[in-house]
C-alpha cells in the first residue's frame, strides 16, 4: 500500500524545508541592517564633552573649562552644573555654542551659584 507521504515525493508535493530559513534568515538581516543604521546615524550626531578644568571664582561664581568634539559645522548645546562638596547641584547653565570651524572646541564659561562650589563640569552635551 503506498502511503500519502510517498504520493507527495512522486508527485513533487513535497514541502520545501529550506523556506522557513530563508525567510527567517531574511528577517534577521533585515533587522540587522535596521539596528546597524541607528546605531551609525546616532553616533554621526552625537558630540563627546570632556572637563579640562574648573576654578572656584568665590562663594557665588564657578568657572568650568571644556572641550567638546562632534561633527564640524553643527550647533551645540551643553549643560554644565557646579557642584558642593556633597555633590549637591548648587548652579546650572545652559550654553549654546555655534558651529565652529573644527571637530574639536576648547570653551569655557562662568557659572552662578545660590551656595558654594567645589566643583565644575559638563553634565551633557547634544546637537542643538
Amino acid at each position: 500500500m503506498t502511503t500519502a507521504l510517498e504520493l507527495d515525493e512522486r508527485y513533487g508535493r513535497t514541502r520545501d524545508k529550506r523556506t522557513p530559513w530563508i525567510v527567517g534568515s531574511a528577517i534577521a538581516l533585515i533587522v540587522v541592517l535596521i539596528f546597524s543604521w541607528m546605531t551609525v546615524s546616532q553616533s554621526m550626531n552625537s558630540v563627546d564633552a570632556d572637563d579640562l578644568g574648573y576654578e572656584v571664582v568665590d562663594a557665588h561664581t564657578v568657572t568650568v573649562r571644556f572641550q567638546i568634539a562632534g561633527k564640524q559645522g553643527v550647533a551645540v548645546t551643553c549643560a554644565l552644573e557646579a557642584l558642593d562638596e556633597e555633590f549637591g547641584i548648587v548652579g546650572w547653565k545652559i550654553v549654546e555654542i555655534p558651529p565652529g570651524e573644527g571637530h574639536i572646541q576648547q570653551l569655557s564659561a562662568t557659572i552662578a551659584t545660590v551656595a558654594e562650589a567645589t566643583t565644575g563640569l559638563v553634565n551633557t552635551c547634544w546637537v542643538a
